[in-house]
């Protein structure tokens, strides 16, 4: 009877990079722990931290299909799993940050920072809508939930614009009315705003027009 062959799936440099990159930061950070060169306040500081490198991993992830879309590179699709695990990796642990060494699991203290403060709470609902992504962020949810499944994973885009609220309002800035400390967290939701459009179907034939017109041209 003929064994079939089974290819092993071919490693990418893109699949490294986002690798390398996805443990480097919490190696970097454990090092400037250990090595007692962060900030007079170090929880804070891990804490900000691993809040910000979520929100790198997340715009990274909803990059993939603008990629795509304006250059014609398929890898990146593979990657979007890989980059939203590592956005909730990190994700997951500045909540664990916040709550235990900041608050040492405090439930009574964490409840009245999380009902009071926008930030927390914006940080609580993103976490809330990362969460089922995550969860589900495998082939076999992917088969089981059906059309359901792409519908659910839409909740990233709130995410998205949720989350970059939150960083705004942990740095005593206000979007709304471009106040306080907002330079980053503006030039992130403008990124954001940005690929959240590309994925518009207006926009997404546009720019995949202008992409096969720059092909065809000698």
């Amino acid at each position: 009877m003929p064994t079939i062959s089974r290819k092993k799936p071919k490693i990418t440099w893109l699949q490294i990079v986002i690798h390398v990159l996805g443990w480097l930061p919490l190696a970097w950070i454990l090092y400037k722990y250990i090595a007692g060169r962060l900030s007079v306040n170090p929880i804070q500081d891990i804490e900000q931290r691993l809040g910000l490198i979520a929100v790198y991993f997340l715009i990274a992830s909803l990059a993939c299909t603008p990629l795509n879309t304006l250059f014609g590179w398929r890898e990146p699709l593979n990657r979007r799993r890989a980059l939203g695990l590592y956005c909730f990796m990190y994700a997951s642990l500045h909540v664990l940050t916040f709550t235990g060494l900041d608050y040492g699991f405090n439930l009574h203290l964490i409840l009245g920072i999380v009902l009071k403060k926008p930030y927390a709470i914006a940080g609580l609902a993103t976490f809330i809508l990362l969460l089922p992504l995550a969860v589900t962020s495998s082939r076999w949810w992917m088969k089981t939930l059906g059309r359901k499944w792409t519908n659910l994973h839409h909740l990233v885009y709130l995410a998205g614009v949720v989350d970059i609220l939150h960083y705004a309002w942990s740095k005593k800035g206000n979007l709304f009315t471009l106040s306080g400390d907002i330079l980053q967290p503006l030039l992130w939701g403008l990124l954001l705003l940005l690929l959240l459009a590309l994925r518009l179907p207006p926009v997404r034939r546009w720019a995949s027009s202008l992409r096969h017109k720059s092909a065809s041209v000698p």
